[in-house]
């Protein structure tokens, strides 16, 4: 029999429990039709329940047929189970004829031809009528188990690619953290390379040590940032200012981990690389009905003209945020980025609001984040 994703005994099971509660609810409605009539059901009873357990072990068998038959179409499923249930009827009817006729014939049931085929047309319209019923319950059991694996391996091919780009992530973080450690290293600032170096270490085995699918507290994430922008305070201390705009009830919410470094990386290297003045970096959060709404802006001293970003100019690393909130929030992610003013530039990540189980609360991880406020 067609299991479809479930052990045949658990299927086996489940239809001897469908094929009694089927046979039993017609039993009791053919006892309730004979109190309307007038005849007494206690006299009727010992036969009708003979039948019926007749009918119940041919309706198995036709089960099983039906069953083996589950790799035709449907059209031959339901021609099969029109012939069984002439031939299951005329075998019952038959049953039912000679327990009246030959077993209880005080009953006084005048069994004419009339009431044999009444029984027979009765007994195929249950028997068929139970057979259209199975295959459709087949059908059903086989496009539900279709549709869990389906969803199996979308989300096995959402975690794939969500894997993916978070790992894209850390080779796009190493790279600007090298050409800043030799940066450091041109300028003969070695002492400096040297912490840079250690820090770098530091954060690297935080990040690959993480699941790339579990999702951070927004202190915890926040607090994985101010150690990168301590990084980069090392190269670049007397220019670059941070400021964190974070309501406390928002603190708690889910976010996925590292959702924010391209973000901040994006601050840093284009604030600093269009100007020569100084840099202050605000990172905010604030909450729209049911969306939370993460913002990094970058405003320059400098008056230079900021070149407008359209949606297909992305970078790398906006382009990989923007793909990865899109892909985990299909109906609530986006990522909005463009100037504000010449010298301002805004990031906007927009996400469900999601609330964190009570084991994983950590508001204490904002406050055990490295400074980098100036």
């Amino acid at each position: 029999m067609d299991h479809s994703d479930t052990s045949a005994a658990a299927f086996f099971s489940r239809v001897i429990k469908l094929v009694l509660s089927f046979w039993a609810a017609e039993f009791f409605m053919t006892g309730g039709l004979w109190v309307v009539l007038g005849v007494n059901p206690v006299d009727y009873a010992p036969i009708k329940l003979v039948v019926s357990l007749v009918c119940v072990l041919i309706t198995l068998m036709i089960s099983h047929i039906v069953a083996m038959m589950r790799a035709r179409n449907i059209a031959a499923q339901v021609f099969v189970s029109a012939v069984l249930s002439i031939l299951a009827s005329t075998v019952a009817t038959t049953i039912d004829y000679h327990l009246f006729t030959y077993v209880k014939p005080a009953v006084g049931v005048d069994y004419t031809i009339e009431n044999f085929c009444y029984t027979l047309f009765y007994g195929v319209s249950l028997f068929f009528g139970w057979s259209c019923f199975f295959i459709a319950y087949m059908y059903n059991l086989k496009v539900s188990a279709q549709e869990r694996r389906l969803a199996i391996s979308r989300e096995e091919a959402l975690t794939a690619k969500m894997q993916a780009l978070y790992y894209q992530i850390n080779p796009h973080f190493l790279f600007n953290t090298l050409n800043s450690i030799v940066g450091l290293i041109e300028e003969g600032a070695s002492s400096q390379a040297s912490r840079v170096v250690l820090s770098l270490s530091s954060f690297l085995r935080k990040t690959l040590e993480m699941d790339p699918l579990r999702d951070l507290a927004l202190s915890e994430e926040l607090a994985l940032q101010s150690e990168y922008l301590a990084i980069e305070k090392e190269r670049f201390s007397d220019r670059i200012s941070v400021t964190l705009d974070i309501p406390q009830e928002l603190r708690t919410a889910l976010v996925p981990s590292l959702i924010l470094q391209p973000l901040v990386e994006n601050a840093v290297k284009h604030g600093l690389g269009r100007s020569s003045g100084d840099l202050k970096i605000t990172i905010s959060a604030s909450q729209e009905e049911d969306r939370l709404q993460l913002s990094v802006d970058n405003v320059s001293d400098a008056g230079e003209v900021l070149p407008m970003v359209n949606r297909s100019g992305l970078g790398v690393g906006l382009a990989n945020v923007e793909e990865r909130v899109k892909a985990r929030f299909p109906e609530g992610g986006s990522l909005i980025a463009g100037p504000v003013s010449p010298a301002h530039f805004r990031v906007t990540l927009t996400m469900p609001l999601r609330a964190p189980a009570a084991d994983r609360l950590a508001d204490a991880a904002i406050n055990a984040a490295p400074a980098v406020t100036a």
